[in-house]
């Protein structure tokens, strides 16, 4: 594979080289011949990852999905991977910049994918699209067609993602490419930033250097968690050998509510460290309650299935992280 590689300096990027470098190193054969990675500034991400450079089959490319013309102007992608799309720091991104952001953003490099030939196109989108998730359904299946409310500018993400895919489906029926879709849940790992809006983040956080750790809700949200080695793996599977037209949730059905999980993070990370939980149950907040997806189709169509359950993410995460730390 020859990868343009749009969103390679975030957490999905990062995952995703760790995991090309490492299967590299392990089984010393190389899953990708050339790795382009599209970035705003590479110079100051290499500068804060230096391990991501001088590698042979991996470049940067200064560039931006929202202006077309900074797009590379050589060709010979066989496949592209576009994941950019700003889900850390959104309060920097007015609704209406957020949406551009990911519709003309994935636009402009499907227009990149038919003027050169690129057949292959995976597109990271989310479980947002989805909307609410119902009270009675325990893991969303692909076949499942709730939405979010396109009234609501809180839906900003899910709903832009939704037009981003629809988009993938208009490309791939106009110019013959076979585009497919990874509908991303959540995720932890090293990667994962720890002082924004991730929870499972600021437990880690928390587990390792605070007094306590505190769910700022009442604790009751179900949530499942995917390591993001798992997640590269996925993700570079689907890119490969997903099914043209066919949308894949990407996540683990492992599901525990948020308190719970504070609580496994407290026993994995630091044992005896309290957890408090700052807000009562309300039985009446339905909303975003509950998130796990259901995984069977990737399991049927490309054999894909987790290989590393929630305390052995949380033992990898919390282990690098704090190495990291005292490395500073």
């Amino acid at each position: 594979m020859d990868i343009l590689f749009s969103g390679g300096t975030g957490f999905f990027g990062k995952a995703v080289l760790r995991y090309l470098i490492a299967h590299e190193r392990e089984a010393g054969a190389l899953l990708a011949r050339r790795v382009v990675v599209l970035s705003r500034a590479p110079d100051l991400f290499l500068r804060r990852h230096p391990e991501f450079a001088g590698l042979p089959w991996l470049s940067f490319h200064r560039g931006d999905i929202e202006v077309p013309d900074s797009l590379p102007r050589d060709a010979g992608f066989t496949h592209i991977l576009h994941a950019a799309a700003d889900s850390t720091h959104v309060a920097d991104l007015r609704p209406l910049q957020r949406f551009e952001q990911i519709t003309q953003g994935t636009k402009n490099l499907l227009q990149y994918a038919a003027d050169h030939g690129v057949r292959r196109f995976l597109l990271t989108s989310s479980g947002g699209v989805y909307g609410p998730q119902p009270a009675s359904m325990n893991a969303i299946p692909e076949r499942y067609h709730g939405m979010p409310d396109p009234l609501d500018v809180a839906g900003t993400y899910g709903v832009g993602k939704r037009q981003a895919e629809h988009l993938c489906a208009l490309y791939g029926e106009r110019f013959g490419m076979e585009c497919v879709i990874a509908r991303c849940f959540a995720f932890v790992g090293e990667d994962l930033p720890l002082d924004v809006h991730f929870a499972i983040g600021n437990f880690i956080a928390d587990a390792l250097w605070r007094d306590e750790i505190v769910v700022k809700g009442d604790g009751t949200p179900v949530r499942s968690y995917m390591d993001q080695t798992e997640l590269a793996r996925w993700l570079l599977v689907m890119l490969r050998e997903g099914k043209a037209g066919h949308a894949y949730n990407v996540g683990s059905p492992e599901a525990m509510t948020l308190g719970d999980a504070a609580h496994r993070i407290a026993t994995l990370l630091s044992p005896g460290k309290p957890v408090r939980i700052l807000a009562k149950p309300d039985a009446d907040n339905a909303t975003r309650n509950r998130y796990v997806p259901d995984v069977l189709r990737a399991a049927t169509e490309l054999d894909l299935h987790n290989e590393i359950d929630f305390d052995q993410a949380i033992l990898r995460a919390g282990g690098i992280i704090g190495r990291r730390a005292s490395m500073t």
